[in-house]
């Protein structure tokens, strides 16, 4: 089956794809012609995630999926959710995000925190909604050269590696992302 992955985030792709396989070819906007930004104007991650898929499919009528992710913070009421991505400012940069989430937690000893993936799969017409979350903490200072954004700091609840210190494959077996990933794959293998 053919899809596209609603995304411009080649570490996204990387990761999506290996989980994939070779059992459906993923197509990227570019690949189907999609080259403007695609909104994300919604204040909750279901919602950007089904603004998304729905662009894809009312402007280009091609099968596919999104996501959005936001990292959850419970000692900042939630933040930076949603606005993970910009947390620090425009433009988007994972360092300026990953020191102010650091600043705004500097003296907190309350460090719980999940990441939280939701994606809409659209087929024919037909949406469907797919969650995975990973419960953890949030590190004083980053650790590992792997991964992206705020995973150098999240620590998942049971492991003594930090999403970044991981490989992508171990990270993928437990991450947000890839739980809700392994449930779309479920869900395409048995339609």
């Amino acid at each position: 089956m053919t899809l596209c992955f609603a995304t411009n985030n080649a570490n996204k792709l990387a990761e999506i794809s290996a989980m994939l396989g070779d059992q459906f070819a993923l197509k990227t906007l570019q690949d189907i012609g999609c080259f403007e930004e695609i909104p994300e104007t919604q204040d909750t991650i279901p919602g950007n995630s089904r603004q998304k898929a729905e662009h894809v499919w009312d402007h280009y009528r091609v099968n596919c999926f999104a996501d959005d992710s936001g990292l959850e913070v419970d000692a900042l009421n939630g933040a930076p959710g949603v606005h993970s991505a910009y947390y620090g400012g425009q433009p988007r940069s994972y360092e300026k995000n990953l020191n102010l989430l650091l600043t705004n937690l500097a003296g907190e000893s309350n460090r719980s925190a999940r990441f939280r993936t939701v994606i809409t799969l659209v087929i024919d017409g037909q949406y469907s909604v797919f969650e995975g979350v990973a419960e953890g903490q949030i590190l004083t200072e980053p650790r590992g050269d792997g991964g992206f954004g705020y995973d150098p700091v999240f620590l998942p609840d049971g492991y003594d590696q930090t999403f970044a210190e991981m490989s992508m494959d171990q990270k993928s077996a437990i991450s947000h992302r890839g739980k809700a990933f392994e449930k779309l794959v479920v869900f395409l293998k048995n339609r």
